[in-house]
């Protein structure tokens, strides 16, 4: 898609507009803090006792789906009911500052501080590398992209814009059902438990990936915004 075709087909103008690099990091955020209220939900219904260390599992004997579905997470909080209220509180301000502050001067800055934050009380470990890759991704926006610039040349810039879309879709999949079958162990198929483990680590490698390229796409994507733009 050309940036003649863009001027000429109103629909065309309109996507090449999209700020992929912001819709990319409020995705993930969002996810990530639905998935640090999940575990706060888990911790809370465990009750005010003592979690017994900096690593918990937030999902109790009494709450469990299957044998392996304990959701870790590490808290500086010692107990169960106030770790489970401050990462639901934590998640939701998450959620929040991802769709409505995160471009302001100070967004990327407390979007960091925030999910830093989800993950000191029990917000899970395994967002840690999610939330970084997104943070440095959302530190580009409305940034001039020179150093991408170089390495993306511009005859591959419509495939990637047309690509960070369907990565994006796939990889928030992926992490979807990573996440339920960690909680549920709930496979079409049967299988051992370390097996679905195995499943579940693939299904969070597999949105990684995905995340990473989408990534890339959406800087494809904004630099022929900002050229549009131009």
């Amino acid at each position: 898609m050309s940036i003649t075709a863009s001027k000429s087909n109103p629909a065309a103008r309109g996507f090449a507009q999209v700020h992929a690099t912001r819709i990319i990091a409020t995705t993930v955020g969002v996810i990530l803090g639905l998935s640090g209220m999940n575990h706060g939900l888990f911790e809370a219904l465990q009750g005010s006792k003592p979690t017994g260390g900096l690593f918990i599992q937030a999902i109790g004997e009494a709450q469990r789906f299957w044998p392996l579905g304990t959701e870790d997470a590490f808290t500086l909080v010692p107990n169960f009911l106030l770790t489970g209220v401050l990462a639901m509180l934590v998640g939701l301000a998450a959620i929040i500052w991802s769709i409505w502050f995160l471009p302001t001067r100070h967004g990327r800055t407390v979007f960091l501080l925030l999910f830093v934050l989800l993950f000191l009380v029990g917000g899970g470990v395994a967002q840690v590398v999610f939330f970084v890759p997104a943070w440095a991704l959302a530190t580009r926006m409305d940034k001039p992209l020179t150093w991408w610039g170089k390495v993306l040349p511009p005859r591959v810039r419509p495939f990637l814009s047309r690509l960070w879309p369907v990565t994006l879709t796939l990889s928030t999949l992926a992490l979807l059902i990573g996440m339920e079958i960690a909680v549920f162990g709930w496979l079409p198929v049967q299988m051992e438990d370390t097996a679905k483990l195995s499943v579940v680590l693939a299904f969070v490698l597999a949105a990684w990936v995905l995340l990473i390229l989408t990534f890339i796409a959406g800087f494809g994507h904004d630099l022929r915004r900002m050229e549009a733009r131009a």
